[in-house]
């Protein structure tokens, strides 16, 4: 596997034209496809996938497409996330290693350089992917923010100028990617909220807040340090807003919510 900062300077003219579709991209629910075709345009990829990995909980998926015949970028998810293949992965160990949030780094690793068998086995033999190229920073939180591009079997591995028109395009693409993510994720917490005052309209705002974390699988140390409350608070609220809805336990409110 191998690891480089981002570039210094500015980025060739076709580097810029294609940041500048993706940033028109932004906020569509199509944007993943339509980054994904653009990003083509510059490197070849056959699929992508950008998810968040924590030290103390399950990864998120936050956007995938692909350009093959059958999209199995979310079966891939599924399994590194319902396998536990996370919690062995040390392929983003150099950006961790760093410890400065907001520091990205470009990473590159063949299916041969995966962490261990099961992953290389499972994931990239299994469904045909070769190598994978990405964008990886460190997230105040102590996560970690992962943006891959794969070529699959067929495609050869990626060539030099591939690498450096990704390594060139990498902090407008993490940007683009962060600034979708907060669209999707505020339009998402937005409907909770719209979805539990529908259930019960007399949850206050700060049991609101407690309850669409716990949605987004926080944990109540996470949900206190995101609110700046204490952990005592962050359960006091949870049992009050528990009561409104008639509910005892965390899995009925997902039950309850989440479709």
């Amino acid at each position: 596997m191998n690891a480089w900062p981002l570039p210094v300077g500015g980025p060739p003219p076709t580097i810029t034209a294609v940041a500048a579709r993706l940033i028109q991209a932004l906020g569509r629910a199509e944007f993943a496809q339509t980054a994904l075709n653009t990003l083509n345009d510059c490197v070849a990829a056959g699929s992508w996938s950008v998810y968040q990995v924590w030290p103390d909980r399950a990864p998120v998926m936050h956007l995938s497409a692909s350009r093959q015949a059958v999209d199995t970028t979310q079966e891939c998810f599924e399994i590194y996330r319902d396998l536990g293949l996370y919690r062995s992965d040390r392929s983003f160990d150099p950006v961790r290693a760093a410890r400065r949030p907001g520091q990205a780094m470009v990473l590159r690793m063949h299916a041969d350089e995966a962490p261990s068998v099961q992953h290389r086995e499972a994931i990239y033999r299994q469904h045909g992917m070769l190598e994978r190229l990405s964008v990886v920073q460190l997230e105040p939180d102590g996560s970690l923010l992962a943006v891959n591009i794969y070529h699959h079997e067929g495609q050869g591995c990626f060539d030099p100028a591939e690498i450096e028109h990704f390594a060139h395009l990498a902090p407008m693409l993490l940007a683009c990617v962060t600034r979708q993510v907060q669209w999707q994720s505020h339009s998402a917490d937005a409907d909770l909220r719209r979805r539990l005052l529908a259930r019960c309209p007399a949850l206050t705002a700060r049991e609101l807040d407690v309850l669409e974390r716990l949605l987004r699988g926080l944990s109540y140390e996470g949900i206190a340090a995101d609110l700046g409350l204490s952990v005592a608070s962050v359960k006091t609220y949870r049992a009050r807003a528990f009561a409104r809805l008639g509910l005892h336990f965390k899995s009925e409110l997902f039950a309850a919510l989440i479709p």
